[in-house]
């Protein structure tokens, strides 16, 4: 960790810092193990290069996350947002690790549906916030429908054609789907408390083997799509879905819908990595047009 940031994490913490470790997995940010002379162990991730508003976001997705006593979320310790003197950075709970408990994934579904069925006071948030590092708008709409035409689906899109990352033709083709959105999107819910970037990555399994959720890009959404977000890079098991389905049944025609709910993590794939996401994007307008 640069000099500069350990100065201004031991000032924020109180602290001063004894040794650091530099954790793997990290593609956006610099991640470390803090030891501190008062014997905590803290987790502190950094980015001099991030939009200033990245981590102070990501602090608040996290306090609301933890606000619904749901599911295990590190507690934040300390945020900054940059200063001449030192680098954004962000310092949280150390949670160590170990192996999935037996009933972990039945562990994950019974939190999850109790997170989601926490609620949101609206479909979106106060604050915006990122998913990866692209900019996610949180405004609220009346509908599930609208927000996710406006908020999530029509912004990646435009993105995508002025970064010439997708063709110009996807301007028409979406906007025909996006028409069709308050037909596809499933029954109205009240909106449910997203973590927003759930994929097995910001999953945790901590020392007693039971679940944490890390890095949200949360919201007030249809819980749909974090489960399809889930099953985009992965399998849901059995266990977890029938401990969910216990806690929070989901509505008849979900599986359906898991292709469109796919999309918006698709169309984010597109816009920081390209290449086979672009067809993936474009194969699930065609299933649904």
């Amino acid at each position: 960790m640069r000099v500069d940031a350990q100065r201004a994490v031991a000032l924020a913490l109180g602290a001063n810092i004894t040794s650091t470790r530099q954790l793997p997995g990290g593609s956006i940010n610099e991640a470390f193990a803090v030891q501190l002379d008062d014997r905590r162990e803290v987790f502190v991730k950094t980015n001099a290069r991030a939009d200033r508003r990245m981590f102070p976001t990501e602090a608040l997705g996290l306090a609301w996350l933890s606000d619904a006593k749901a599911i295990r979320v590190p507690k934040v310790l300390a945020v900054s947002d940059s200063s001449e003197t030192s680098p954004p950075f962000l310092a949280l709970e150390f949670i160590a690790s170990a192996s999935p408990a037996t009933n972990f994934d039945e562990q994950l579904g019974r939190r999850l549906a109790a997170l989601h069925a926490s609620g949101a006071d609206t479909y979106g948030l106060a604050h915006d916030n990122f998913i990866g590092t692209l900019a996610q708008t949180n405004a609220a709409c009346l509908t599930w429908a609208e927000f996710y035409a406006m908020r999530r689906i029509e912004p990646q899109v435009r993105l995508a054609v002025d970064r010439q990352a997708a063709p110009t033709a996807w301007t028409q083709t979406f906007g025909s789907l996006l028409s069709r959105l308050p037909d596809l999107v499933g029954p109205e819910e009240p909106p449910a408390r997203l973590h927003g970037d759930l994929w097995s990555g910001n999953l945790h399994v901590d020392i007693n083997g039971s679940p944490c959720i890390l890095d949200p890009a949360a919201y007030g959404g249809h819980r749909e799509i974090d489960l399809a977000m889930l099953k985009l890079f992965g399998t849901l098991s059995e266990q977890f879905a029938h401990a969910y389905d216990e806690v929070f049944p989901l509505a008849a025609g979900a599986s359906e819908r898991v292709p469109l709910y796919q999309l918006y993590p698709l169309l984010v794939h597109v816009n920081l990595f390209g290449g086979r996401y672009v067809h993936a994007a474009e194969q699930v307008v065609t299933y649904y047009t």
